[in-house]
């Protein structure tokens, strides 16, 4: 049998996505129809997926919710991965481990923390995770912005240094890092991702710790363009979320009450599947499963 962390179904989707050139979708899910829509949307473009929570879920629908997820995931035609985003409370992080079927990976957030408080943090919990065969996403440097459990933050974006990248993967033994260079969560200024995004400080950091897969924050609004640029720098991890799920909202709050519930609900998950099964096209995930 194949060892930790070659065995994780995270680790195996990013490493495959890094190694073939394209990346693999973390779709943000906050209830069933999303979850429902990601596992189609990966079936029928024979795409491994992301399913990727907030801690606000384990809370809201609990952790049976959670459970369910997991097993409904795993049990998929395809490889789908389901990953537990921005984990900030030392509570939230705690509950995350004791699950049992466990996340497939967690992400720490501890980046508004001083450098070396990130990684005794990340190293910490880095340890426990690995006993329970979970891979471990980490932010180094701060992206800015407002996301759920997130705090907002009104500073200047504090971006990963390249020179520094190596030492905080060594030293904590991350599997996935979630860099800043631009990138801010919740929306862009003037001139959008752009001119936001300083892809050379990408690059860089992408060759400085190449076995390393990257994940991407902060894609809303972003073209396809872009994405293909930051693909080519190293990014295998597309987190999204309002990319895939406003034209679903839209139609739910359009046809409210004017739809039979369950008709409603055929028709706005499929919404939300083409939704998602467009970003797999654009990612390249389609067929690479």
């Amino acid at each position: 049998m194949t060892g930790f962390p070659q065995s994780n179904r995270t680790y195996q989707i990013l490493h495959a996505a890094a190694k073939g050139g394209y990346a693999v979708g973390a779709y943000n899910c906050y209830n069933n129809d999303g979850v429902m829509a990601m596992i189609q949307a990966a079936e029928a473009n024979n795409s491994p997926a992301i399913i990727q929570l907030f801690p606000w879920t384990l809370h809201f629908q609990g952790v049976e919710f959670v459970k369910y997820v997991i097993n409904f995931a795993h049990k998929a035609k395809v490889p789908i991965a389901v990953h537990l985003d921005h984990c900030i409370k030392p509570e939230d992080v705690e509950l995350a481990l004791s699950l049992d079927p466990p996340f497939d990976s967690i992400m720490i957030d501890a980046s508004t923390s001083e450098p070396e408080e990130n990684i005794r943090t990340c190293k910490a919990y880095v340890e426990r995770a690995v006993a329970k065969g979970i891979c471990i996403e980490a932010e180094m440097g701060r992206i800015e912005g407002g996301e759920d459990g997130l705090p907002n933050v009104d500073m200047e974006t504090i971006m990963t240094n390249p020179d520094e990248a190596s030492h905080f993967i060594k030293s904590t033994g991350v599997h996935f890092l979630a860099p800043s260079f631009g990138n801010i969560h919740g929306g862009y200024g003037p001139g959008g991702a752009d001119k936001a995004w300083d892809l050379a400080r990408l690059q860089k950091i992408h060759e400085l710790i190449p076995g390393t897969p990257l994940a991407l924050h902060g894609t809303h609004p972003v073209s396809d363009e872009l994405f293909h640029k930051a693909i080519r720098c190293g990014m295998a991890k597309v987190n999204l979320n309002r990319n895939v799920r406003d034209g679903y909202t839209k139609f739910v709050a359009e046809n409210a009450g004017k739809l039979e519930l369950t008709i409603l609900k055929q028709q706005g998950v499929e919404v939300y599947r083409k939704d998602i099964a467009r970003a797999m096209d654009m990612l390249g995930s389609s067929g690479k499963a």
